[in-house]
């Protein structure tokens, strides 16, 4: 719909003629002409206009302190941030909706054990006309009223039912798994939104100092040209560095002001005054244990899990479908002896077992059979797939997070001495024994040495949530171990056992699941699995002294963020 309104807007604009002559700065003359309201077509169905309408409410349960409504405060501490986000973003709501909505299919799938009543009743008028011989007729006529009640109980269905208990089962273990994905997505979102903001808005000092310098660098040079020290050459190259300089500061404020817009969209509040984020402590201590703890507690393999229990559960339904079932049925009628009036009455009970069985089906039941069978295969194959990508993941977080923390180090150090390189190349200008390209070169290399340090801070932070989310550690429990969680769990127990008549339906849901077992989780079947990638290999560092603490030494303005090695933090 919006792709053919843009097409039907361009044909308008290229119809179109200017308004009162008058033409948008830097816009070809009459190349785009807004429609009014008058021209625009109407769709087929009404659309919402105007506005949305804003009605601030969060779900009930949501902690009190998780967030004000309207409007919200900037937010300045890292804890903050990631609380708001956990309790209000839009998406793992919806996600949790939907996993309470799944709930319901338990008691569904375990209705259909139990009895089930249906009842009837009618009032209606029948007329008959019966020839007694030839030409003569006798017509009968009268209102009558009857009254019917239908009882069912399912004594063994050979696995029918069992199967769409196993199938309910696997399908709210599936919400869960994406539910933990969604938690761990946004959570994930908000730390890459809080460290990226940090590093953008620290990307403007680097910038701006770099200006700075150069803006220096300029006046010095005017000054020296003033007396025949320097040529125009000299002074025209500061100046195009000094241009670029501000295009740069320019394009740095775009992407923090993009950084801001991001920042709001995943915690739900503006920045503030943002504080350094806490550390992150790691579950494990090797990229081993890293695969053992993903295969253990990873959202995504749970995910491939289910697929495969719920296809599973329907391949056993359509085996069952091919066997028959027996059915405990009762029925109770309250009527009349003629259908032509009220009078008399009679009643009618009636009980018995039913054994109901398919006999030829042309081949249908079976070839439904081998389909669920041969779905079931691929669904399976299809976890030893998922295995893999996650291992990748894995590996390739885990050689990120370890390989650009140990980039930090390095990396200050490079700043620090490209400082050194270049307040020392300003001394050596004036004495005549560099030249204002050298200066302006070692400049660049300075303004690259601190963008890269302040760069290499943030994203070695990011790189480590991105693998604890990729084991499956990136959960509130785990990061916030005292903060309260919100358990899916509830719901569900709460729910399970909706209508369900006690004793008599659980008995005879343990006795049609005998032949099925229980359900539970398949082994991968991958050649491959057991097959570890090779971790990244850090040389030791240089014998030189390492500054502690959070203190800036490269003059950029710059904190480090807390990378924390293996361990607690």
């Amino acid at each position: 719909m919006i792709g053919n309104r843009m097409f039907a807007y361009a044909l308008l604009a290229s119809a179109a003629m200017p308004v009162n002559g008058q033409d948008a700065p830097g816009v070809p003359p009459s190349s785009v002409v807004i429609p009014s309201a008058s021209v625009r077509s109407k769709a087929a169905l009404d659309e919402p206009s105007g506005p949305p309408r804003y009605m601030p409410g969060l779900p009930e349960g949501t902690p009190a302190d998780a967030g004000e409504l309207t409007p919200p405060a900037p937010v300045t501490l890292f804890t903050d941030a990631l609380q708001r986000s956990y309790w209000t973003h839009p998406n793992l709501l919806a996600q949790r909706a939907r996993v309470r909505s799944a709930d319901y299919r338990m008691p569904q799938a375990r209705a259909a054990s139990g009895p089930s009543i249906s009842a009837e009743a009618s009032y209606g008028y029948q007329r008959d006309n019966v020839e007694l011989s030839t030409g003569s007729w006798a017509a009968r006529s009268g209102w009558a009223s009857t009254a019917s009640a239908i009882v069912n109980q399912p004594l063994y269905t050979f696995g029918r039912n069992a199967a769409g208990e196993h199938q309910a089962g696997a399908e709210i273990a599936f919400e869960r798994a994406s539910l933990r994905t969604t938690e761990m997505e946004t959570l994930f979102g908000a730390i890459a939104a809080y460290a990226g903001l940090l590093r953008d808005r620290s990307d403007i000092g680097v910038v701006a100092d770099d200006l700075a310098l150069l803006e220096r660098e300029l006046s010095d040079n005017k000054a020296r040209f003033e007396k025949r020290e320097v040529t125009v050459s000299d002074l025209q190259q500061v100046e195009t560095r000094v241009e670029q300089a501000r295009a740069q500061m320019l394009l740095a404020r775009r992407t923090a002001s993009s950084a801001e817009a991001n920042f709001l969209a995943a915690i739900g509040a503006p920045a503030g005054n943002l504080q350094p984020p806490n550390p992150l402590s790691m579950p494990v201590a090797s990229l081993e244990e890293a695969y053992a703890y993903a295969d253990s507690n990873s959202p995504v393999l749970a995910a491939a899990y289910a697929p495969e229990r719920i296809s599973r559960a329907a391949r056993d339904g359509a085996r069952a479908d091919m066997l028959p079932r027996f059915d405990l049925r009762g029925r109770a009628d309250y009527g009349t002896i003629s259908p032509y009036h009220d009078d008399p009455r009679q009643t009618t009970l009636r009980g018995e077992v039913v054994v109901s069985a398919p006999v030829f089906a042309s081949g249908a039941l079976r070839a439904r059979s081998q389909e669920a069978e041969a779905a079931n295969d691929a669904d399976w194959r299809l976890l030893d797939a998922a295995l893999r990508q996650n291992r990748f993941e894995v590996a390739s977080a885990w050689n990120d997070w370890v390989a650009t923390s140990a980039a930090i180090d390095p990396l200050r150090r490079s700043a620090e001495q490209a400082r050194a390189a270049f307040d020392g190349a300003l001394l050596q200008e004036k004495a005549g024994f560099r030249t204002t390209l050298d200066v302006l070169q070692l400049a660049r290399d300075l303004l690259s040495a601190r963008s890269s340090y302040n760069a290499a801070t943030a994203n070695a932070y990011i790189a480590q949530a991105r693998l604890l989310a990729a084991m499956g550690a990136l959960e509130q429990s785990w990061l916030f171990p005292d903060a309260p969680v919100y358990d899916p769990d509830a719901h569900y127990q709460r729910t399970k056992n909706d209508g369900m008549i006690p004793v008599i339906v659980p008995a005879l849901r343990a006795v049609d699941g005998v032949t099925l077992g229980g359900g539970k989780n398949r082994a991968v079947r991958d050649p491959a699995a057991s097959t570890a990638a090779p971790a990244v290999t850090i040389p030791p560092p240089a014998a030189q002294p390492v500054p502690t603490g959070q203190e800036d030494r490269t003059g950029s303005g710059i904190i480090p963020f807390a990378v924390d090695s293996c361990g607690e933090a």
